[in-house]
């Protein structure tokens, strides 16, 4: 799989709980949107946003793609191997503005960033990071973009496992 780099463009001073704007996040390029073209009424009513290790994610990929075959409503997965991507993405500002607009849905980036007392440039980074993940998404109001999440649940999932032997190792 290739991994596609994203950087995290926070630049913000008043974002003291984000990470290093120069952090990288990567996110396999299969994933970011593959919901683009659909309509926004037929997303899912669950994000899933998981760090778990690849083997794993492609396990739960599978299961999911069965009991969606099947007609069940399963949720969206954004998976990044890697914790510290996840921790990235959802920092401490990123997360009070999901909620904020899963809340009650701006009329605008500029009153998101005033219900948020925020700078609305910083606002507009965080949605814009959002929104190449598919958590976010625009409605065209005129000449305002007021962002909405066509999720009803987001869930966040972080595995922390021992290190199991592969079949490569040799043992002794």
């Amino acid at each position: 799989m290739t991994d596609k780099p994203i950087k995290n463009t926070q630049s913000s001073p008043d974002d003291s709980n984000s990470a290093d704007p120069e952090e990288e996040i990567v996110i396999d390029e299969t994933e970011a949107g593959f919901l683009e073209d659909r309509d926004t009424d037929e997303y899912p009513s669950v994000l899933r946003i998981t760090s778990e290790p690849e083997e794993s994610h492609r396990r739960d990929a599978l299961d999911r793609l069965d009991r969606w075959e099947e007609g069940e409503d399963v949720p969206h997965v954004i998976n990044f191997q890697n914790p510290s991507d996840l921790r990235a993405l959802l920092t401490d500002r990123r997360v009070e503005l999901l909620q904020s607009v899963m809340a009650d849905k701006p009329d605008s980036i500029r009153r998101l960033a005033e219900r948020l007392d925020r700078d609305v440039k910083s606002v507009h980074d965080d949605l814009g990071v959002l929104t190449e993940y598919d958590i976010v998404h625009y409605e065209q109001d005129g000449r305002a973009k007021r962002p909405f999440v066509p999720y009803d649940t987001i869930e966040v999932s972080l595995e922390i496992s021992t290190p199991q032997p592969t079949d490569d190792a040799v043992s002794a």
